[in-house]
């Protein structure tokens, strides 16, 4: 249990806080990092991997986070059911579900924490050329019901957002490079790191150039580095988001972040669900 207040609170620490209550925790959602119709989705993998950060059983560093998000979170408290499932030498698997008053499953989850151990390193993967993040200009909200994109200083290198009232009459790039840190100085840590993995726009926008109904299903994240890998102070990560196929309804979304002397902190994937656009309804 943290004893600042929540005014000394950074917002992601604020957003993410939890107690211990009769064998689970407690938290509550924060209006600092809110999207459309619900918590950020980044804010609710972080309070996941939260919940077993911060249990005094688990083992090692974060290696893999998987996120299934079952239905939207209501403004207000939640509970999070934890089970450390399996317990190897290397690994330590567990479980999570997020619920509200109904008790209704809202997002499911498992982790994988690892103890890392001295051993051959290869680096296969190549951080992508981009200029230096002060040279570009940041990011300007224009999505009043989007908070958490405040929370963030984005200065994008390509495929900036272009979010028109119409679709855009061929399919545009799905590919997005840019930096990124916390508006707010924060050492970088798990945590960032995976609220960082799902702030990008959504693929479908950049490629149809307008917002249409669109959420995140499911959201994996992975972890390259132990915690000893990340000490700088609001440290810019650079971050690049693509997409494969959109089909039925249903869309992927790839993301890496990299650390800027060319570490690659993390990879993500995630299952997208998205509707067709329709025009705004003018009537009165």
């Amino acid at each position: 249990m943290m004893s600042q207040s929540e005014n000394d609170l950074h917002p992601l620490e604020n957003a993410t806080r939890l107690t211990w209550h009769d064998g689970h925790w407690r938290g509550h959602t924060s209006p600092d990092y809110w999207a459309f119709i619900g918590p950020f989705g980044g804010a609710t993998a972080a309070t996941l991997l939260r919940a077993v950060l911060d249990h005094p059983d688990r083992i090692g560093d974060p290696l893999a986070l998987t996120v299934n998000y079952c239905a939207p979170i209501a403004e207000g408290q939640f509970q999070i059911a934890i089970r450390a499932a399996k317990t190897n030498r290397s690994t330590q698997h567990w479980t999570m579900e997020l619920c509200q008053q109904d008790g209704e499953a809202l997002a499911t989850a498992t982790a994988v924490f690892a103890v890392r151990r001295p051993t051959w390193n290869h680096a296969v993967a190549r951080i992508p050329h981009a200029p230096a993040p002060q040279t570009l200009a940041r990011f300007e909200n224009k999505l009043s019901r989007s908070s958490w994109i405040d929370r963030y200083d984005m200065r994008f290198v390509g495929g900036n957002p272009a979010f028109g009232a119409t679709p855009q009459s061929e399919p545009q790039p799905a590919d997005t490079l840019l930096w990124l840190r916390d508006a707010e100085p924060r050492r970088l840590d798990y945590l960032s790191l995976v609220s960082m993995s799902d702030a990008f726009f959504g693929r479908v926008f950049h490629i149809l150039g307008v917002l249409v109904p669109f959420g995140t299903v499911t959201l994996t994240t992975y972890f390259h580095g132990g915690a000893q890998d990340m000490v700088a102070e609001n440290d810019w990560v650079l971050g690049r988001a693509g997409a494969s196929v959109f089909r039925n309804g249903f869309g992927d979304q790839s993301v890496e972040l990299w650390a800027p002397d060319g570490r690659l902190l993390t990879t993500s994937i995630q299952a997208t669900y998205y509707r067709d656009w329709k025009p705004a309804d003018t009537s009165d």
